[in-house]
């Protein structure tokens, strides 16, 4: 049973899904920025709020699970959540260029910080973490579902620091989901307590610096 349950976890909270999941959050629970002149995420016209979203779904959750399974099947990669660490260079890769594509986008179509900044450091968070776990992987098998996880509480914690009226549940419920994650990958023995806590936290730490510095990065 402890088993099934951590399978489930770890499907249900796959890092491609993780950003999605705080964007959406954001989107669609009240909240306004602490500056009048602040673009506000939950204010944003309903039509444009589900372009924004299945844009950002396509690029940076289907895509690259569609290019992972493409790799499984011609069997590039022996597993598609990339159990082998010598097998994730190039799955990496891919998940670096679709943030990269993802973030390009949004700079050429939505110029001039038009959108609220976080559609533009999001991705490009996404891109960093991707490249310096690639360079960690060279030495430790750094857990890419702690990463995802990392990236959803970074994310939220910037937020809620630049909005009012964000429910702190839902922060909570962000922290319960990495646990989980967390947890559920160590009791597989996927990864060590090393890779899970230096991923998570790498994440967080990156995705808070990207999210509040831009565009200033």
């Amino acid at each position: 049973m402890k088993s099934k349950l951590a399978h489930i976890f770890s499907w249900l909270f796959l890092p491609l899904l993780m950003p999605f999941y705080g964007l959406y959050l954001t989107l669609y629970i009240p909240s306004k920025g602490v500056s009048l002149s602040s673009l506000n995420m939950y204010q944003l016209p309903e039509e444009l709020k589900g372009q924004l979203l299945t844009i950002f779904f396509l690029f940076s959750a289907l895509a690259p699970g569609i290019s992972f399974y493409l790799l499984h099947k011609r069997k590039i990669i022996s597993t598609i959540d990339i159990e082998d660490s010598k097998e994730r260079n190039f799955p990496l890769l891919i998940m670096f260029a679709y943030c990269m594509v993802l973030f390009s986008l949004f700079i050429f179509k939505a110029p001039n910080n038009i959108l609220p900044k976080y559609f533009y450091s999001l991705p490009l968070s996404g891109a960093i973490v991707t490249v310096v776990f690639m360079l960690i992987n060279r030495w430790i098998k750094i857990s890419l579902h702690a990463g995802g996880a990392g990236i959803l509480v970074g994310y939220l914690s910037i937020f809620m620091f630049e909005t009012i009226g964000f429910p702190i549940f839902f922060f909570i419920i962000a922290i319960i989901a990495s646990g989980l994650t967390l947890s559920a990958r160590l009791f597989l023995q996927r990864h060590t307590p090393l890779e899970v806590y230096s991923g998570w936290s790498l994440a967080l730490i990156i995705t808070f610096i990207c999210c509040s510095s831009y565009p200033i990065i």
